[in-house]
């Protein structure tokens, strides 16, 4: 299970690499030698992902039940090496905005089609540790993106197209990925659910004891004639005003996480520590420890999940992440054009992201897995991830079209007050999860029972 985790999960360090490197190279792609991207350009350029990547996660679940995990994982591999040579030698905006939309799409294919593949593969007592690997890569391959970036503008940032060396690395691990997962085994039960019956136990016998793999097969067989007996799900199921009472959560859920104003930071930080006054390569630096604190905080986050209730984190993180903002716009306007303000401005986007990943994005991505009732897990996880991805996109476009138009301080209030709708969001509508089975959820939302007694 190591080798596949380990293999599997640079899907997870190529979508980190890919939505951090931009951070570093925007500076340098904005020359007027290079792109000249303006702050629309610029918006549209870094938020195109974002784009493709909404509906690569719409689709790529679908693709992956089709095709099967470990082939979607060679065809995204495939995708991200010709969409990352696209961007490399992008000679226009224009193109680079094709490229980007297609690198969006296999990030957002690799988001949903690794956990889940993870999850199949994993013993069950151990899947939660195996599938949160996945976000550690993430955020690790952002910190890589962060790092590299700091260490091409210091050391050959005098060259034109230092942007290109920055991008065209993301095309190793997809080469890893690739020739990786040539030699990885199919999910067994995609296998078992396509009537592959002994592929699935040849499978099992490779990655579990025999017993194992023998009583394990027999669940997934159990399982899979059991949802044989279920209408499939529909969207107009999720009109059923008790559903939809959960996908008004569940979109809630996944608006908050983005409207914090995280990947204004994750996209643009090094933007946001050149105008409150570091050099560019200074702030590649500074932005490093961004990343840093992105990892240790998700290793914090994933430890406090089973300790604290979930409402009482997401409050406490969106409280930590709304005061950062509060306090990086009222410093940016207190001590505009002083040395100090580039420093306290990088120490308080560090303390917001410390609160983010140690808490606020944690306590989304499992409650948007524990809410929906299992037949409708997969559509339902489906429409709130495309507009969690939505959001993101919208984020991405307007924040440097913000800086430019409004300036830093006052950008950031308008984060301050997006944050406080969210508290009030989580606040009045979210139920407490933890502690419960996912029938036990199920059964209240269905007879409307809220619990908002926080579980610790």
């Amino acid at each position: 299970m190591r080798t596949i985790t380990f293999v599997s999960t640079f899907g997870g360090l190529l979508f980190g690499y890919d939505t951090g490197v931009i951070n570093g190279a925007l500076p340098y792609m904005s020359q007027p030698d290079q792109l000249n991207l303006s702050p629309v350009t610029e918006g549209i350029v870094t938020s195109s992902l974002l784009l493709g990547a909404a509906f690569g996660a719409m689709y790529g679940g679908r693709f992956s039940d089709l095709k099967g995990r470990r082939n979607s994982l060679l065809w995204l591999a495939v995708v991200f090496f010709i969409a990352t040579l696209g961007c490399t030698f992008a000679p226009n905006v224009q193109v680079m905005i094709v490229f980007r939309i297609l690198l969006g799409l296999a990030v957002g294919g690799a988001s949903v089609t690794v956990p889940a593949y993870l999850a199949e593969m994993s013993p069950a007592e151990q899947r939660g540790r195996i599938v949160t690997q996945n976000e550690l890569m993430i955020v690790s391959g952002q910190l890589l993106a962060f790092t590299l970036n700091a260490i091409l503008g210091n050391t050959i940032g005098d060259n034109a197209h230092v942007w290109r060396y920055m991008l065209v690395i993301a095309s190793l691990p997809a080469v890893f990925l690739w020739f990786g997962m040539l030699v990885m085994p199919e999910s067994p039960r995609w296998l078992a659910s396509k009537g592959k019956i002994g592929n699935a136990m040849r499978v099992l016998q490779q990655v579990r004891e025999e017993n194992r793999a023998q009583a394990e097969l027999k669940e997934i067989e159990a399982a899979i004639a059991e949802d044989a007996k279920l209408k499939k799900a529909t969207f107009k199921d999720l009109t059923v005003p008790w559903v939809r009472r959960i996908v008004f959560i569940g979109l809630g859920i996944g608006i908050v996480q983005q409207i914090t104003g995280v990947n204004s930071i994750m996209y643009y930080g090094t933007e946001i520590l050149k105008d409150s006054g570091f050099g560019t390569e200074s702030a590649l630096i500074g932005n490093i420890a961004n990343g840093v604190v992105s990892v240790l905080a998700t290793f914090v986050g994933i430890w406090l999940l089973g300790k604290v209730g979930r409402r009482p984190m997401l409050m406490t993180g969106l409280a930590g992440t709304t005061s950062a903002l509060l306090l990086i716009g009222i410093f940016s306007l207190v001590l505009k054009d002083t040395a100090i303000l580039p420093y306290i401005i990088l120490s308080l986007t560090v303390t917001f992201l410390a609160f983010q990943q140690g808490a606020v994005s944690p306590v989304t991505w499992l409650m948007l897995s524990e809410i929906f009732p299992l037949r409708l897990r997969g559509i339902g996880m489906g429409v709130t991830v495309f507009c969690l991805w939505m959001a993101n996109f919208l984020v991405g476009l307007t924040f440097p079209i913000l800086m430019s138009g409004i300036g830093l301080s006052t950008t950031f209030f308008v984060f301050v007050a997006l944050g406080l709708i969210a508290i009030a969001f989580v606040k009045h509508f979210l139920p407490e999860t933890k502690g419960r089975s996912l029938e036990e959820l199920e059964h209240d939302f269905r007879n409307h029972v809220v619990r908002k007694k926080a579980s610790f």
